[in-house]
């Protein structure tokens, strides 16, 4: 597995801070005012990038009423929603997506699309798109792996329901047509999602079962679970961006207002940066701070001759004289000369 790789500019791997993704989703409610609003609320939020999906209702499903076209979960949040109505509610037009692209490139975001057919790969290389996301449910459309994998660029893939046969099919199939800087995303595809069915801790163990980068799509609410993510070792995150819940959309209830998008870049950076190294003792911002130990110190006056005790020496802060730990070796000693009270009693004292 290579440590790390670029998309555009932006490095993916644990030598960089998690690479942040605002899924815009049908969160513009059908508003393409709204989408670049998004874009840049995304932008100031300090988003690293915005994800699209690219699909039409006819390109992704049937218009069927029938019973397996619809939504039947009581669970759902979409529960009797046809699918094809809720597609072509969620879709993201195509004319759409110039505009898009270019407002993203004009405030520094990276912008790329989830395709669902082999038609919004043509389309989406046509506008440059640099690297494409497989959705869970098309991971097991292995047709439509082999043609994103052929632009040769990178693949972030979402493994939600797969198992591991299924995970390391999608991922064989794309470095067979081309693909070599690979992220698979573990994902938990309800939604919202329960951290109790998050199962984070599979994250070390995909990276050396896979020998990919690995990161998380997080449907849970709020950013606890992806922050963790990133101690487990988290390379990127992806997660649904709205401006504001209470407006609506079909992902809304799910998804992260600006506010929290900032609090999810930055604390995800902080988690990032204290990774560090195994290390013991004292790192070099703490030195100053050893002299706030305890050790030993003269507690009242003493008279050469007077022997150590519990009464004339204590273990206090500062740490400038001996450690605790020598107490005993000190404790019936004579004093070698007069000690006044707040002398640090070091083996100096002690020798005279």
């Amino acid at each position: 597995m290579s440590d790390s790789f670029l998309i555009e500019n932006r490095g993916i791997g644990s030598n960089y801070p998690p690479f942040i993704i605002a899924e815009l989703s049908g969160n513009h409610n059908q508003s393409l005012d709204r989408a670049l609003k998004l874009v840049a609320e995304a932008a100031k939020a300090g988003a690293h990038a915005i994800k699209l999906q690219t699909y039409t209702a006819d390109t992704i499903t049937l218009n069927s009423a029938k019973s397996d076209f619809m939504i039947n979960d009581k669970a759902s949040l979409w529960y009797g929603r046809k699918l094809y109505d809720l597609y072509d509610e969620a879709h993201t037009p195509w004319e759409w997506h110039k505009a898009i692209f270019e407002k993203c490139k004009s405030l520094g975001l990276i912008v790329f699309s989830t395709p669902f057919d082999e038609t919004a790969v043509d389309f989406l290389e046509s506008l440059g798109a640099p690297c494409y996301k497989i959705a869970s449910f098309e991971l097991v459309d292995l047709e439509l792996i082999k043609k994103v994998a052929q632009t040769k660029k990178p693949i972030i893939m979402s493994t939600g329901m797969a198992n591991v046969s299924e995970i390391n099919e999608a991922i064989s199939v794309a470095r067979k047509f081309g693909a070599t800087d690979i992220v698979i995303l573990k994902c938990t595809s309800s939604y919202p999602a329960s951290p109790i069915n998050t199962n984070i801790l599979t994250i070390p163990n995909m990276r050396d079962t896979f020998g990919v980068q690995v990161g998380l799509s997080d449907h849970t609410m709020g950013i606890g679970v992806s922050v963790a993510s990133v101690a487990l070792g988290a390379t990127v995150i992806e997660k649904h961006f709205t401006l504001s819940r209470s407006e609506g959309g079909v992902d809304s209830a799910f998804s992260l207002e600006p506010d929290e998008l900032q609090s999810l870049v930055i604390e995800t950076k902080r988690a990032w940066e204290s990774l560090g190294k195994v290390a013991y003792g004292p790192t070099e911002s703490e030195k100053n701070s050893l002299q706030f130990r305890r050790s030993l110190y003269v507690s009242s006056n003493i008279k050469k001759g007077e022997l150590f005790s519990k009464e004339n020496i204590r273990i206090v802060r500062p740490g400038f004289g001996l450690e605790p730990k020598f107490i005993h070796l000190v404790l019936g000693k004579k004093a070698p000369s007069d000690l006044e009270v707040g002398t640090a009693v070091t083996w100096d004292v002690i020798l005279g």
